[in-house]
C-alpha cells in the first residue's frame, strides 16, 4: 500500500476511532471508576474484538451483511440491547474509592471479554471495518497485504484513541471523591452510553 493511501486510511480510521461512541464511553466510565491500569484489559478486549471483526469483514462475513439486510437489523437490535444493559451497569455502579496507590487490589472492572464481545454487535465498529475494507483494500495479489495494512492502521488508531479516552476517564476519576459526585458521573456516562443506541438507528 502506497504511503499516501495509508495516510488517508489512518485519517479515516482516526476520525472513526476518536469520536464518541460505545467503546469510548465505556473506556471513559471504566477509567473513572477503576483507574487506568485496571481498565487496560477492557481496552485490549476492544482492540482484539476490532481486529477479529476486521478479518471477518475482509474475508467474507461483511459481504453477508450487505447481501442480507436482515443480518444487519439483528446486529442493530442485539447491539442496542447490549448497550442498554451496559448503560445500566455503568449508571448503577456502586461507589468505590479509587485508590491510585494500590492498583493491585482486585476490582469489578469490566473484563477483557466484554470489550471483545461488544465489537461483534457494535454497528459503529462494523461500519468502520466495512468502510475501511471497501475503500482502502487493493484488488488482486495485493489484497492480503492491503488487509494487513488496514489491520495495522486500525491497531494504531485504536490504541492511541483508547489511551486518550481511558486517560480522560482516569483523570476525571481523581475528582470523584464523594459518593454523590461518583453517582452523578456514572448516571451521566450511563445516559451517554445509552444515547449511542440512537446513533445506531439513524
Amino acid at each position: 500500500m502506497e504511503m499516501g493511501l495509508f495516510l488517508s486510511l489512518l485519517g479515516f480510521l482516526w476520525v472513526a476511532a476518536i469520536t464518541p461512541g460505545p467503546n469510548n464511553m465505556l473506556l471513559t466510565a471504566s477509567g473513572a471508576n477503576f483507574g487506568f491500569i485496571r481498565s487496560f484489559p477492557l481496552m485490549l478486549g476492544i482492540m482484539l474484538g476490532m481486529q477479529i471483526m476486521l478479518l471477518m469483514v475482509a474475508f467474507g462475513i461483511g459481504g453477508l451483511i450487505l447481501v442480507y439486510p436482515a443480518i444487519h437489523l439483528l446486529l442493530k437490535i442485539a447491539g442496542s440491547l447490549y448497550l442498554l444493559w451496559l448503560s445500566w451497569k455503568i449508571a448503577s455502579a456502586p461507589y468505590e474509592e479509587l485508590d491510585i496507590s494500590n492498583l493491585s487490589v482486585p476490582g469489578k472492572a469490566m473484563p477483557f471479554w466484554q470489550g471483545g464481545i461488544l465489537q461483534l454487535i457494535n454497528p459503529k465498529a462494523w461500519l468502520m471495518s466495512l468502510g475501511a475494507v471497501a475503500s482502502f483494500s487493493l484488488a488482486g495479489a495485493q489484497y492480503h497485504s492491503s488487509v494487513l495494512a488496514i489491520s495495522f492502521a486500525m491497531f494504531l488508531v485504536n490504541i492511541v484513541a483508547g489511551i486518550i479516552w481511558l486517560s480522560f476517564g482516569s483523570f476525571i476519576g481523581r475528582w470523584l471523591k464523594s459518593p454523590r459526585a461518583w453517582k452523578i458521573f456514572n448516571i451521566c456516562m450511563g445516559l451517554l452510553t445509552a444515547s449511542c443506541v440512537i446513533l445506531i438507528w439513524l
